[in-house]
Formats: structure tokens, C-alpha cells, sequence
């Protein structure tokens, strides 16, 4: 483990893997930076590959109060420590706050996203966001982090029944460790998680090249919309993987982003 420091100070915890071009990956809801340790061993061959603990995660720090920009801060500390540029991958809304972050202005060579969890604008989408979002940070302001899991697993989409015997599992404790988080994706979300409309703006404002991945076999409305960002992108592509889903084989992505960062 490695410590980039943040403009405000707080220690954003990374490991390094691999030699060659940098590339950081950023992770999405409830990961740590061991979430993304498969796809870095994959990529490491060919790459220096930058896995991060976002603020509030793991054994980074969470210095209040939390706002969006400072999470940028934390991915150009994390670039700074990969050499001063690097390409960015992104995961589901790991993704928007790339999107972000390079819209910014960071030194992003190359950006990768995942499903970034945006609302293509089906019906009353975002009002039930943001209502979901209200009671995500009232849940969490209680310290009920078991019950704002539960609810943030219901509204991705999660049986109760599953629900009910994650609870009971020895992986539970870790989640609840990260349930305060959650507010924080939403916020990168403008605070509606997968009810945020996709910000042509920003996307807008992103010149590098820019691959935009979904799955074959996750709901259409998210593969609309990684169709509708990758058009957003002004160099833009997009791929589909056959059979994939949110939870994404790193064994059939890695080969993917590959070649879009040889390219």
C-alpha cells in the first residue's frame, strides 16, 4: 500500500501493480480498491496499474466536510503519484466522477467507462432519485448503515429474500464499513444516483479519446445509456460485451480496454 495526499490533506490509500503506460481505476459503489486487484493483475503486464481506496473507503481518509470536488482532488493526488498523467477507468458511478474529473481539466490521457449509471429520462425516474436519496442520508445521519444498505441494494434492484441472507453473512460488517459512502456516489450522481441525467455538458467538455463499455446482458436502459454517452464523448466509441452484466468479468473486459489503451 502506498498514501497520495490530498489538497485537504487526507491520505488516499492506492496499491501499485504492473510496469508500462499509468492507468488508475476507479471504483464504484461499496468497492475498495481490492475491488478492481483482478483487473490490475490482468492489465499489469502491459501497464502500471493505479487501484485507490476513494475517500471514506478502506484505509483512505474522510476529512469533513465531504463534497464532490474534493473527490476529484483525491484522483489528481492518485494521478500525481501514477507520474503526472495517466488514462482513468472508471466503474458504474466510479465512472461519473472520471467523467468529472477529466471534464475538469485533470491530466487524463485516455477514459474508460463502465456503465455509468445515468437515467436515459424514462418517466418519473429521477423524482424517485431523489427521493431515494433523501432517505439514504437520513438513514445514514441516524447511523443505520445496515438499513441504508438494504435500501440502496432494493433500489438497484436486489430481492429482499437475497437481502435478507447478505445480512446474516459474515461479508456484512464489511458493507455496513462502507454504507456512509453510498451518500457520497449518490452526490457524484447529483445527488440522484441512477435517476442523474447524463450531463452533456461534461461529457461534452471531455476531448480525449474515450471508450464507453456495457454489457449484452444488463437492462436496456443502461445499455441506452452508455450508447447515449459514448455519442456525448467528442471522441467517443462504444463496445458492448456479450453476456456481460454490472458485475463484469474482468477476464473478458481487460482484453477490451487493452486495446482501446494501445490504441
Amino acid at each position: 500500500m502506498e498514501l497520495a495526499r490530498s489538497r485537504d490533506g487526507t491520505g488516499i490509500a492506492f496499491d501499485r501493480a504492473g510496469a508500462g503506460p499509468a492507468l488508475v481505476h476507479v471504483g464504484g459503489a461499496l468497492n475498495d480498491r481490492g475491488s478492481g486487484a483482478a483487473l490490475a493483475a490482468l492489465l499489469a503486464p502491459h501497464h502500471t496499474v493505479l487501484t485507490y481506496d476513494r475517500r471514506g473507503r478502506g484505509d483512505s481518509g474522510d476529512t469533513p466536510p465531504y463534497a464532490v470536488e474534493r473527490e476529484i482532488e483525491d484522483l489528481a493526488a492518485v494521478i500525481e503519484a501514477a507520474g503526472g498523467s495517466a488514462a482513468v477507468y472508471g466503474m458504474s458511478s466510479g465512472a461519473a466522477l472520471a467523467v468529472r474529473a477529466a471534464a475538469h481539466g485533470l491530466p487524463v490521457t485516455r477514459l474508460a467507462l463502465f456503465e455509468p449509471p445515468y437515467n436515459p429520462g424514462l418517466g418519473d425516474r429521477l423524482t424517485r432519485a431523489r427521493a431515494h436519496h433523501t432517505e439514504l442520508t437520513g438513514l445514514l445521519a441516524e447511523g443505520r448503515r445496515g438499513d441504508a444498505l438494504a435500501l440502496f441494494m432494493t433500489g438497484v434492484g436486489m430481492p429482499q429474500e437475497m437481502i435478507g441472507q447478505m445480512r446474516g453473512a459474515p461479508m456484512w460488517a464489511a458493507l455496513e464499513a462502507l454504507a456512509p459512502t453510498l451518500a457520497y456516489d449518490s452526490a457524484v450522481m447529483d445527488d440522484a444516483g441512477t435517476g442523474a441525467a447524463l450531463p452533456a455538458d461534461l461529457l461534452g467538455r471531455v476531448a480525449v479519446p474515450a471508450l464507453v463499455v456495457d454489457g449484452g446482458g444488463s437492462p436496456a436502459w443502461m445499455r441506452d445509456t452508455a450508447v447515449r454517452a459514448a455519442e456525448l464523448l467528442p471522441a467517443g466509441t462504444h463496445r458492448t460485451l456479450d453476456g456481460q452484466t454490472h458485475d463484469v468479468d474482468p477476464a473478458v473486459l481487460a482484453p477490451v480496454l487493452a486495446e482501446f489503451l494501445a490504441g
